[in-house]
């Protein structure tokens, strides 16, 4: 007896991948999710959840991760616990390695994210949660009132820090050099806006609070000088890292390593498609996530459909 040919390999289980799997085992697609060793995206560094539909009530991050694959499950896809280390899109049934085997499909959707940068400080990962986030949009509604710290200068610290004003009661964003990098317009909202301030020229070096945040350590990159600045929150928007460094020379890839896509999710490889943050660097929501997954699942199914003759 051959090896088994899936119809469909989801590699990651976010909501993109988890979402996708739902679909796809609803679809009777013999339907395989490569889980990662440490499942669930970013949701599984997320504590409330307001904003995903469905939740009148906050749900945490892993909870909800918990429920969309018992779901997943319940329609029949298949779950392995380990990271994809390798693919080849070059040839058919696609293939896609693990540390300890190698899975083939006719059709592959990649939902594997993008991982903040972080700062790399113990402190940072230690209150990760509870004030430290990634996420303005998903968390700003928790520092009504209070006061956050912004790290970054780029597009993205600036968007996040304008977001957050609507809830805060005063933002500071911390950059590293003496002027932005985020685009003249975002720039001029900024510096207009009362309620944002800026220390140049300096670092985080430590996040402050033993439970929860109550301050960040600084240090000025020109003069050495450290000061503490009090805050509830902070937000660390340096950027992210799409997950695809295992799809290099497979697919194309942005300048940035987002996977490109064309119409749908289909991307530059016939039978392969894309869902969620992996290569949507714009929304990164969990809801836009599981939308992306939805699609991917059903260009999938048509995908097989058309192309694929399968005995059932």
């Amino acid at each position: 007896m051959g090896a088994v040919v899936y119809d469909v390999i989801v590699i990651g289980s976010g909501p993109a991948g988890l979402t996708a799997g739902v679909y796809c085992g609803r679809a009777l697609l013999k339907t395989l999710v490569i889980a990662g060793a440490v499942p669930g995206g970013q949701l599984m560094l997320t504590t409330d959840v307001e904003n995903f539909p469905g939740f009148e009530e906050p749900i945490l991050g892993p909870d909800l991760i918990q429920r969309m694959r018992k779901q997943a499950e319940r329609f029949g896809a298949e779950f392995v616990q380990e990271e994809a280390t390798g693919v080849d899109f070059k040839t058919r049934p696609f293939k896609v390695s693990t540390a300890s085997a190698t899975y083939e499909s006719n059709a592959v959707i990649i939902a594997t994210g993008a991982s903040a940068k972080w700062l790399g400080l113990e402190s940072e990962t230690r209150l990760r949660g509870r004030g430290v986030s990634s996420c303005a949009t998903c968390d700003g509604f928790f520092f009504r009132g209070k006061d956050t710290v912004t790290v970054g200068g780029g597009d993205v610290a600036i968007e996040d820090t304008i977001f957050l004003t609507k809830f805060v009661k005063h933002a500071t964003i911390v950059h590293r050099r003496d002027q932005l990098r985020a685009s003249k317009i975002l720039q001029d909202r900024a510096f207009k806006n009362p309620k944002i301030s800026f220390v140049w020229d300096s670092v985080v070096e430590e996040v402050l609070g033993k439970q929860k945040v109550d301050g960040v350590r600084v240090r000025n990159v020109k003069t050495g000088k450290q000061d503490v600045l009090k805050c509830d929150g902070v937000f660390i928007a340096i950027g992210h890292q799409p997950n695809t460094a295992i799809f290099q020379n497979q697919i194309e890839l942005d300048q940035k390593g987002y996977v490109v896509v064309g119409k749908g999710t289909a991307t530059t490889v016939e039978g392969v498609f894309a869902a969620g943050d992996v290569h949507d660097f714009h929304y990164r929501q969990a809801i836009t996530a599981a939308g992306d997954g939805c699609r991917a699942a059903m260009d999938a199914e048509d995908y097989l459909e058309e192309k694929i003759l399968r005995v059932r």
